[in-house]
Formats: C-alpha cells, sequence, structure tokens
C-alpha cells in the first residue's frame, strides 16, 4: 500500500485528531537511523523526476506540483522545508512561508496573495502556511465574523479544484504535534539563544488556546479533504519519521505525474557531424 494510502484523511467523513498517533510510525522506516538511509535512498530518484517535470514545462507541459504545510508552532514546517526539499534543484522551487497579513493583503479577498504565489508550469510550490490560516487563526482568534468564516472552505474548495484543472498537483500535509512535544520544543529554543529568534511569547498563549486549534484543524481536514485535494496526516513528535514521510508522499506523487524529457525538435545526428566540424 501506498504511504499516500495509509495517511490520507478519508472525504466525507468526521475527523478526530485525537484519533491519530502524533508518535506513530504507520509504514516505512522504523528508527532514525533506518530513517536517515530511507532519506539518502529516496533523494536520486526525487531529483530526477523534479528535472523531468521541469523539462517537460518547456515542451508545453502545464503540470506543477503544490506542497502545503500546515501544523501548530514547532511542529516542523520549516524543518521539512530545510530537509526534503534540500534533496531538490531550488531553481525548480518556489517556497513562500506565509505570515500575518499585511495591510495591502487585508485590502484583498483572502485568496489573493496565495494565486500571487503559486508555483509556473514545471516547478515545485512549497507553502509554509497556507490559506488554511484564514479558517484557522481567523477562527481561533475571531478574527472574522462566524458568517464570514463558513463560506471560506466552500471558497478554498472550489480554489483547489480549479488548481487541479489547471493541472497543480497538490499535496496538503498536516504536521500533527503532540502538546508535550511541542512543550519541549519551546523549551529547547529558550535554552539556546541561537534559537531565541525563533522564539515568540506569543506561542505560550497560543497552547492555552491548543483545543480550540485541534478543533479548527479537524474542521479544515474534514471539510476540505478532497478527492482532488486530499489532506494527509504525518505524524510528527519524530523528525525523521516526518521527513521521510513528507519526502515519500512528495515522491509518490511525481511518480504518479510520470513527467518525461521532450524530444528534441533537431537532427541529432546532423547537430553532431556540425558540432564535430567546429
Amino acid at each position: 500500500m501506498l504511504l499516500r494510502d495509509r495517511l490520507r484523511v478519508p472525504v466525507g467523513e468526521p475527523v478526530d485528531l485525537s484519533s491519530y498517533g502524533t508518535s506513530d510510525i504507520p509504514a516505512g522506516p522504523t528508527d532514525k537511523a533506518a530513517g536517515a538511509e530511507a532519506m539518502t535512498g529516496l533523494a536520486p530518484r526525487l531529483a530526477e523526476l523534479q528535472e523531468r517535470l521541469y523539462a517537460s514545462s518547456t515542451a508545453g507541459d502545464r503540470r506543477r506540483v503544490l506542497l502545503i504545510l500546515q501544523g501548530m508552532d514547532t511542529s516542523g514546517k520549516g524543518g521539512t522545508v530545510k530537509h526534503v526539499i534540500g534533496y531538490l534543484n531550488p531553481s525548480g522551487c518556489r517556497v513562500r512561508a506565509f505570515k500575518a497579513p499585511t495591510a495591502e493583503e487585508r485590502s484583498h479577498h483572502f485568496l489573493w496573495r496565495i494565486k500571487r504565489s503559486l508555483p509556473g508550469p514545471g516547478e515545485i510550490g512549497i507553502f509554509d502556511r497556507s490559506h488554511y490560516e484564514d479558517v484557522l487563526v481567523a477562527r481561533v482568534h475571531e478574527l472574522v465574523p462566524r458568517r464570514d468564516l463558513g463560506p471560506r472552505y466552500g471558497q478554498i474548495n472550489r480554489f483547489e479544484e480549479s488548481l487541479a484543472e489547471d493541472g497543480v498537483t497538490v499535496v496538503k500535509v498536516f504536521l500533527h504535534l503532540s502538546y508535550e512535544e511541542q512543550r519541549a520544543r519551546l523549551l529547547a529554543r529558550l535554552d539556546n539563544p541561537e534559537k531565541h529568534w525563533k522564539f515568540s511569547s506569543g506561542d505560550i498563549e497560543d497552547r492555552a488556546l491548543w483545543p480550540a486549534y485541534q478543533r479548527a484543524y479537524e474542521t479544515a481536514l474534514e471539510r476540505c479533504s478532497t478527492d482532488g485535494a486530499p489532506w494527509y496526516v504525518v505524524p510528527a513528535d519524530r523528525k525523521w519519521y516526518r521527513n521521510w514521510a513528507i519526502s515519500t508522499l512528495l515522491l509518490e506523487h511525481l511518480e504518479a505525474l510520470d513527467p518525461r524529457y521532450p524530444e528534441g525538435d533537431f537532427d541529432v545526428d546532423e547537430c553532431r557531424r556540425r558540432l564535430l566540424a567546429t
């Protein structure tokens, strides 16, 4: 069974995050050493498929991939970008981290800044947070009236459906972290002066809202896991497993696309003869 089938959130069914283990190993390597070895084995195939995807775009193939990473603070969104995307050619990647919207962004529809950051044909886009912040943070902190919040789920589904129709493979990953592991990671940041820039007192305040965030994620996963853009729940307490699982999910989607190198529009033998004559 493919990992994507094991981690996929069922479409149209209620979601209870407490039933998903944050340190589970649903499939694959069973310890850190094996995980590192498996990651090394994935790297060449990932790089090859990325190159093939980019190459195919030069011949008019509009397909591309969008990896969306969501999760509580310290769940590993940035770490995923560092350890997983590090295997890819950066010239074919488009990475965007979404923070609190600017004044200009707030003056537009909430999907405006997302649409401006989408990957182009042949690219792999990576979103560290995404349009889902507008049904997560906005819901928990009551930044918009509830009557305006409800329609956003349908707008997100229609938006992601339009992406699929335009050749975008959307891979949405929820990094499922435990309350206890988040505390340990925040303490580690406090203990290391070089990590203080990653810490905010707001992280502590948000921990008081943990149950509300879990309910908000459950609603988002339940209402926005579709056949065309499903959600995947990745256990995130073990960093090495998180990295392997997301790398594998990305690889499986690229293999399903099976991009091909385009054929040259020139006579190979003639060009070789001319080149040798120079």
